[in-house]
């Protein structure tokens, strides 16, 4: 447990209170366990006006969820997810729920364990990239300056560590040298049983799907990537958050029209050439894994098979996550708060705004007549606050805060 509070001297704290066990994580119990605890305490739930967990059902869940049985009895005490837990994580999860997608990441840490497998494949693939170099140099298809050009690793598949973007961004810029390091280990007499691990990695990385998966993957995670580096930030930007989670969307449904598949597919279907991928003719039926045809009900081409089945159900995951962690209510909640933040001399504060944020989130902490007077005070504060030489070089809320106490 841990509390985010204003002291009396107007500062925020923040601090570890407590911890506690449970007997299990059901909803109920940890409701139950969490106001024993405040109780004991003496502190009022009525006061209570914000809580944040992770992405788990028991907690979020909009019926039964911990912040659902919180609210019931507490208003007020709006649920906005944890941001510290990493976005892109959640998405890679909300992704897995396509099948393919699911393969798609196996088959990827598979192929990087085994070109990882070894000092002996480290240097192999060290090699790789040195031909692939002087090959795009002989043809002139390098960029040159500072920085460009060097020896690369591929990087892991960390759940908490290591970027999903950059393991596979480092395999598509690496895609010739690791076919190159799969094939010598598949032909390898000496190479035992690892022979088949490499004869099995080169097929996957090969085979179209996971190929066309690879390039969705990349675009995804780098119209993402900047929101999911912004929540990282110690020290959030609420206005840049709001703007990121918007373009964020806006990007990738831009990318789910007929437009972006377009756009998409001639991606990867230069990719494919480059590295001479087999492309499947989109117009002939797809075929189940084990060689049989689609039969009717479910008879489909193979475009409807990557574009509906893999690229617009992949895409529309990531959508749902998004408005799941950051829907209606949330990015409301966060656009009013801005208009508080005294930046530039109270450049963005608005007195009818916040008169929307007392009316529309909180109008039990007011009665009828603070309300109906509330815009008024707000115009004389905001008036005075601009030139006060106390408040001209405070930028944030709890600069802000701090500085209301201070001065009475």
């Amino acid at each position: 447990m841990v509390f985010r509070f204003v002291d009396s001297n107007g500062i925020l704290q923040e601090r570890f209170f407590d911890l506690i066990h449970v007997t299990n994580t059901k909803a109920a119990t940890l409701k139950e366990n969490l106001c024993s605890m405040l109780s004991n305490h003496s502190f009022d739930i009525q006061n209570l006006r914000g809580q944040g967990y992770d992405g788990a059902s028991n907690m979020k869940g909009e019926l039964n969820g911990l912040q659902a049985l919180f609210m019931r009895e507490c208003p007020y005490a709006y649920y906005v997810h944890c941001y510290a837990h990493r976005l892109q994580l959640a998405l890679v999860a909300a992704a897995k729920v396509v099948v393919p997608i699911t393969q798609f990441f196996q088959k990827l840490l598979f192929i990087v364990n085994t070109v990882d497998s070894s000092s002996k494949r480290h240097d192999e693939l060290h090699d790789a990239q040195m031909v692939e170099l002087a090959r795009l140099l002989a043809i002139d298809e390098l960029e040159t300056g500072q920085g460009a050009n060097q020896i690369r690793s591929l990087k892991h598949l960390g759940e908490t560590r290591c970027s999903h973007l950059g393991s596979v961004s480092s395999l598509m810029d690496m895609f010739n040298p690791v076919s190159s390091v799969l094939q010598n280990l598949a032909a390898d007499s000496t190479a035992g049983t690892h022979r088949a691990d490499g004869d099995t990695s080169f097929k996957y990385l090969t085979s179209f799907e996971f190929v066309f998966i690879l390039c969705l993957m990349r675009e995804i995670f780098e119209i993402t990537e900047h929101l999911g580096q912004a929540l990282q930030k110690k020290s959030q930007d609420i206005v840049n958050a709001i703007w990121l989670v918007k373009s964020t969307k806006i990007l990738l449904e831009q990318m789910r029209s007929d437009d972006g598949w377009e756009t998409f597919y001639l991606t990867v279907f230069e990719f494919c050439m480059e590295h001479d991928v087999v492309v499947p003719n989109m117009e002939e039926t797809y075929i189940l894994r084990g060689g049989r045809a689609r039969r009717p009900p479910n008879h489909f081409t193979n475009e409807h098979y990557f574009r509906v089945e893999i690229f617009h159900a992949t895409i529309d995951t990531q959508l749902a996550e998004l408005t799941l962690k950051f829907n209606e209510k949330v990015m409301d909640l966060l656009s009013l708060s801005v208009t508080l933040i005294p930046k530039n001399g109270f450049a963005s504060f608005q007195a009818i705004e916040i008169c929307k944020l007392v009316e529309k989130y909180y109008p039990a902490d007011f009665n009828q007549q603070e309300i109906f007077g509330l815009e008024g005070q707000l115009k004389h504060f905001v008036a005075d606050a601009s030139k006060s030489e106390d408040m001209k070089n405070i930028a944030t809320i709890v600069e802000l805060c701090q500085c209301l106490v201070q001065t009475g």
